[in-house]
């Protein structure tokens, strides 16, 4: 009895650790190895590199390495996925180390701290039982709201619409998926920004299992 009391808190400990998919979250389908994510601005038609992410995947689709190079090809942060907890290190400052706590509800809360136990961040993520993205919000830096809408016909993310902490919309990011794999992943993404009138590229360069 006391066996089967252990195996059940454990499971229910993994369970609340456990982290929602990257590629559900991204709408990726397959079993994919790795990706290259490269963002472009694009401005009067010209496009200018912001920066590479590079990214290893675990089996199950959650980001297990990855490391984030800006225009100049300096690697600005390294993400990596411990037993508990995802390690996020900087060039110029602490590390941030950040635990996932699963809530009732289809809820994620985020939270990032120094190893001296400062919070540097915190955001709750709602979801969709697809395990897409339904809402986040922002406990602790700018207290934005973002809303994930989706297209009705073939259910790809379409807007992002972005509140302030009054609850004032003050941003609308559209999505257009510009290109397709064999896979039916979108390998060519522009987003769009109402309060910029800014575009940028994303591509992403995906490799399969």
């Amino acid at each position: 009895m006391k066996t089967v009391l252990k195996y059940i808190l454990l499971l229910a400990l993994v369970q609340s650790c456990a982290t929602k998919k990257y590629v559900n979250k991204k709408q990726l389908t397959g079993a994919i190895k790795s990706i290259t994510k490269t963002t472009y601005l694009e401005t009067n038609g010209n496009k200018k590199l912001v920066e590479t992410t590079k990214m290893q995947l675990t089996n199950n689709g959650r980001i297990n390495y990855a490391e984030v190079y800006n225009a100049e090809n300096t690697r600005i942060e390294t993400i990596e996925k411990k037993l508990f907890f995802n390690k996020r290190s900087f060039p110029n400052k602490e590390a941030y180390y950040c635990k996932t706590r699963w809530k009732p509800k289809q809820r994620e809360r985020i939270s990032c701290y120094t190893q001296k136990q400062y919070k540097v961040n915190e955001y709750i993520a709602y979801y969709n039982p697809d395990g897409t993205l339904n809402k986040t919000e922002d406990n602790f830096t700018d207290f934005k709201t973002r809303l994930y809408n989706y297209n009705a016909k073939t259910n790809l993310l379409e807007t992002i619409i972005v509140l302030n902490k009054a609850k004032d919309t003050i941003n609308t990011v559209q999505l257009q998926c510009l290109k397709m794999d064999i896979n039916g992943n979108c390998i060519s993404l522009q987003k769009s920004f109402t309060n910029t009138n800014s575009k940028k590229i994303i591509t992403r360069d995906i490799t399969y299992f």
